[in-house]
């Protein structure tokens, strides 16, 4: 997990000082704007139905899943996976997705669809969505299954990806950045943690321990 998320994290730093240098119009603004030129429209119908849910699900209503998570874990007094969720939600979102969105400070496309906040680079509803793949599939998915777990969050990463460029929120390279800041990032923090949650995975349950053999 290390390598890879070392790759996306110094992939996404490279793009970052790319983009810091001329961020009006960095050397691959002509693909982006060839590509939301084919996000032009027109937008309605089920493809404006799944965007609107999308920008929800990536917005604040959607920290009901971290916070169901949090709550998860507390309950079953998982403390360490409560730490690592805590850790790398906030590292991700709040230190590394808003500090690139103010260093890089690259103007969003015009006309968005959709409310939009300060800086385009990195897509911080894509970075979320990345992030709490890995979150999940470090923490609740048993080994055997993680590589189903990862083709469907793939597809979810890329639904969001297409969501905010089809709204006109970002550019496409701003959503590239974000899922591989976001899944980088959680993966170098599982890297971090994972010696503490392999431990705590393999003990029992409080309610098992807390049971009396039976007579």
């Amino acid at each position: 997990m290390l390598p890879l998320g070392l790759v996306f994290v110094l992939a996404t730093a490279v793009l970052a000082l790319v983009v810091h240098a001329r961020p009006e119009r960095p050397p691959f603004q002509d693909l982006d704007e060839r590509w939301l030129l084919w996000m032009g429209g027109p937008h309605d119908g089920l493809y404006a139905a799944m965007a609107a849910i999308l920008n929800w699900v990536g917005g604040p209503p959607g920290a009901v899943v971290p916070v169901a998570l949090l709550i998860f874990f507390i309950t079953r007094k998982r403390w360490w996976s409560l730490l690592y969720l805590l850790t790398t939600y906030l590292a991700g979102n709040v230190l590394v997705v808003l500090a690139l969105k103010h260093l890089v400070d690259r103007p969003r496309p015009e006309n968005p669809l959709v409310r939009v906040d300060h800086g385009s680079f990195p897509s911080g509803h894509v970075a979320g969505t990345a992030l709490l793949v890995v979150i999940v599939g470090a923490l609740l998915i048993p080994a055997a299954r993680r590589r189903a777990w990862w083709l469907f969050g793939t597809l979810i990463t890329l639904a969001m990806m297409w969501s905010r460029s089809w709204l006109h929120a970002h550019w496409l390279s701003d959503t590239l950045a974000g899922a591989m800041v976001g899944a980088g990032t959680a993966l170098v923090l599982w890297w971090v943690f994972a010696h503490r949650l392999t431990r705590e995975g393999s003990r029992p349950t409080t309610s098992s321990e807390a049971t009396p053999p039976a007579d």
